[in-house]
């Protein structure tokens, strides 16, 4: 009979175990030197130890929402503040309501916390809506208009051509030349341009010379086709350069109203047509860099299935109207984020917002989209900073009990399995530093926080790994009480420890998971530190600790099992091996 051939031995059995230590050397000098490289050197900390800002949301009654302060519609404004929040990369928030109308903040220090600030209290409500009128801020002192029809804005296209360039750039400079200010009417099929202040104004003509009082492009006092007169009244009083009026611009119009709104910028004001599109219509926003156009940072818009027919309908409309009722206002919050000109129908389901935006102002925006519109309007009513003092002390107290429940785990290690207590010390100190230089990683990385019951989840972790190691062990022993030699044990222990060490961890996982995904806060903090630690257990028990074994059992200290190795073959009450000859039978072999 062919004797059966030997199977290949695998980086981690006996014959490679060096392989496995590289390994997992490599790994711990990647991410040490990840560390260093990013210049994070020590984790995140949350707001119950690094202290941060706390701040204080009253829900305020607007014109139309009278009973609009309820508890689904303060439920759903925590939910978009959170989201709002942690999409800008403050983790370990906490939001919650507070009584009827308040609703509590706390963003931890070091965090993007400023620009936190500005957007949880944003409304974030947006609309498409048609331009019927512009005009460069003016307060209404010292502009009185005739009211000719060349001031009128249908009349000013009729003296240029068809398509033309807008002439009356050359005659009165744009506030803000950008390329999108040389181009009456350009094509934007699959794009909103922003045009800003510099639309043309009804003045706009090849010929400003025919009506002096036109060229100043005041505010229209005769008011425009279907626009109320309480709306014109409203325009032409409007100064856009006042913060106080400038926030208060259409406030409590609904979207079905003709309205009056500001530029984001205080330069333009603008009267406002029924919202065609809105914001729950907007599926999804997001920040690009627009390297094709030299445009920059622009915002891009995904529409849901109905949102996108009504834009290309409504975008199809405007693009046979002459300037400026060819624009489509897009306004977050009352005021005009950008004004673009139209020139064909815009189809597709999405759309882009260009403007003068920064990197920071773009990602801002974009957020805001993304998460929907609050169902409230809120005044920030209190912000406070909080101090770590109280988290310190809670902190301090805490890695004092993980101090001494690892001594004692140390100890017994020590007076129960003697020299294996080296394998196990040594393999908790590695998981440590695996577990340290993840920690302070994915606080760039993913915005992990460290926080009190995170570190609760590495104290709880300690127990498991070191189960891991004892549970390997046993096996050894009873391998030698069965009368093999320390090198085999060592291998046939492994099967069987395996199976119990990953069926323990996948129980601790399983549970860690469920925890984190059913809970909210802080407690997602212990259950993402155990969830982690109880996969780098495995990660050093299949790399460090099973090779250190293999390694170890060659060296003569335990192979023969000296007292001192936690091998010892009498402690362990193993029987010595019968002597060669004539054998004995039983009593019990007797009896039978």
């Amino acid at each position: 009979m062919a004797a059966p051939k030997k199977g290949r031995r695998s980086p981690g059995a006996q014959g490679y175990p060096g392989r496995a230590l590289a390994v997992i050397l490599v790994a711990l000098v990647a991410l040490t030197g990840g560390m260093f490289i990013s210049g994070h050197t020590s984790p995140r900390l949350g707001i119950d130890l690094a202290g941060g800002t706390e701040i204080t949301l009253t829900a305020k009654n607007t014109p139309g929402q009278a009973n609009a302060i309820n508890k689904a519609n303060m439920d759903t404004a925590v939910n978009i503040i959170n989201k709002r929040v942690n999409g800008l990369g403050v983790s370990e928030a906490e939001v919650q309501t507070q009584g009827d109308r308040n609703i509590i903040v706390d963003i931890p220090r070091g965090t993007n916390a400023d620009q936190a600030k500005k957007q949880v209290g944003t409304t974030a409500q947006l609309y498409f809506r048609t331009v019927i009128t512009e005009a460069n801020n003016a307060p209404a002192a010292g502009n009185k208009p005739s009211p000719s029809p060349s001031g009128s804005p249908s009349s000013a296209p009729s003296s240029s051509p068809s398509g033309a360039g807008k002439n009356g750039a050359s005659a009165k400079p744009s506030t803000s030349p950008s390329p999108s200010s040389t181009a009456q009417g350009r094509a934007v099929t699959d794009a909103v341009k922003a045009a800003g202040s510099s639309s043309p104004k009804a003045t706009s003509s090849a010929t400003p010379s025919t009506n002096p009082s036109a060229a100043s492009t005041p505010p229209p006092t005769s008011g425009a086709a279907g626009v109320p007169p309480a709306v014109q009244k409203q325009f032409n009083a409007l100064d856009c350069s006042k913060p106080t009026q400038m926030a208060n611009a259409g406030l409590g119009a609904q979207p079905t109203d003709t309205t009056v709104a500001c530029s984001q910028d205080g330069k333009t004001k603008y009267i406002l047509g029924p919202a065609q599109v809105d914001g729950k219509q907007v599926s999804g926003a997001k920040s690009v860099y627009d390297t094709q156009s030299g445009e920059g940072w622009i915002v891009t818009l995904e529409f849901s299935s109905a949102g996108g027919k009504k834009f290309a309908d409504v975008t199809g409309q405007l693009a046979k109207q002459q300037p400026p009722n060819n624009q489509f206002a897009i306004v977050l919050d009352n005021q005009v984020v950008s004004a673009p000109s139209v020139s064909s129908a815009i189809t597709g389901g999405s759309a882009q917002i260009y403007g003068n935006f920064t990197q920071q102002s773009s990602e801002d925006l974009a957020n805001v989209l993304s998460y929907g519109a609050l169902p409230l309007s809120f005044n920030t009513s209190d912000v406070t900073t909080v101090s770590p003092q109280l988290g310190g002390e809670q902190l301090h107290g805490g890695l004092i009990a993980g101090a001494v429940g690892l001594a004692l785990v140390v100890l017994y290690l020590l007076a129960y399995y003697r020299g294996l207590s080296f394998v196990a010390v040594v393999s908790l100190l590695v998981s440590a530093a695996l577990t340290y230089a993840i920690m302070t990683l994915l606080g760039p990385a993913i915005g992990f926080a460290l926080n009190l019951p995170a570190v609760c989840g590495a104290i709880v972790a300690i127990g498991i790994t070191a189960d891991s190691f004892i549970v390997y062990f046993e096996r050894i022993r009873d391998e030698l009480r069965g009368g093999r030699s320390l090198a085999p044990a060592v291998q046939r222990a492994w099967p069987r420890a395996r199976r119990t060490i990953l069926v323990s961890d996948f129980v601790s996982f399983l549970a860690a998971a469920v925890l984190f995904i059913c809970s909210v806060g802080k407690v997602q903090g212990f259950a993402f530190t155990l969830g982690l630690t109880t996969l780098l257990d495995v990660v050093v028990v299949y790399l460090f600790t099973k090779p250190l074994m293999t390694i170890l059992a060659r060296r003569k200290f335990y192979a023969q099992g000296h007292p001192w190795s936690g091998l010892n073959p009498k402690s362990l009450g193993v029987q010595a091996p019968l002597r060669r000859g004539r054998r004995t039978a039983s009593p019990e072999a007797k009896e039978a």
